[in-house]
């Protein structure tokens, strides 16, 4: 597609970084219009993005250097180049919620309530940024012949050339968009702080399980060709997701005890 945006002289802009950065703002911007409406501190919840932004990019870099650290052995300044793509979605997951969760507690914040309000803001942020990887070339598919395979021609791409690719990129940001629907949905009818933040995990490792078949790019194997890198860690991500669902949904339901003195 077009790895490079605008290119004048030595100034590039990369459509990768361009659409990442995109879909940052535009989660931030949510997230703060819906603290508003949950009645949290908006300017909490911009400061915690920030936090959170910089540490989900540092942990996607380090986890992609991780997978390919052959490639990067031999080419160690690549490393830095995150302009270029190369980001693996759940290193930037937990390093987010590392960063998250350290955040919330200095600063007494309600956490179920705050992950609740910050998982649209992912989704959506996921929805644009995964166009970033298109136009990049990289998270590429299989070769195919469906209708709608995805032909890359563009010698910056990272994509294999004049082959027909399912566009897995595309696959990821609507199965994204379809989760930012769903959640929105869900924040007006909740029935315990933390549905939504858990629902989101539940999704997303799902809908990542399954379009990480139709994947062609290497991205590395936990278990011999059997499971990706990204399935085996979607494997926990999803038991972890559905145990909080469940134990958060059963403690809201228990009353409260209250103790009677003497």
């Amino acid at each position: 597609m077009h790895p490079v945006l605008i290119e004048f002289g030595f100034v590039k802009i990369f459509t990768y970084g361009l659409l990442v950065a995109g879909g940052f703002l535009m989660g931030i911007f949510l997230a703060s219009r819906l603290a508003r409406r949950e009645g949290q501190d908006p300017e909490r919840i911009v400061d915690l993005s920030f936090y959170v932004l910089v540490a989900s990019l540092l942990g996607a870099r380090l986890l992609y250097v991780l997978i390919e650290y052959k490639y990067f052995i031999d080419n160690p300044l690549e490393a830095f180049k995150i302009w270029k793509g190369g980001l693996v979605f759940y290193g930037g997951m937990i390093a987010a919620m590392a960063a998250g969760l350290i955040y919330i507690r200095k600063h007494d914040m309600p956490l179920w309530r705050v992950g609740d309000i910050v998982a649209p803001s992912l989704a959506i942020g996921q929805a644009i940024g995964r166009w970033g990887c298109f136009f990049a070339g990289c998270c590429y598919g299989v070769k195919t012949d469906v209708p709608w395979a995805i032909t890359f021609t563009n010698p910056k791409s990272l994509a294999p050339l004049d082959i027909p690719l399912h566009p897995t990129q595309i696959y990821l940001s609507l199965n994204a968009l379809v989760i930012f629907g769903i959640l929105m949905w869900l924040l007006k009818r909740k029935s315990f702080d933390g549905q939504v933040l858990w629902t989101y995990g539940i999704l997303y490792s799902i809908g990542r399980f399954i379009i990480e078949y139709f994947r062609g790019d290497d991205r590395g194997y936990a278990l011999d060709d059997l499971f990706s890198t990204s399935q085996f860690i979607g494997l926990f991500f999803f038991a972890l997701s559905v145990f909080m669902w469940f134990y958060l949904k059963h403690k809201a339901g228990r009353p409260t005890q209250v103790r009677r003195h003497a």
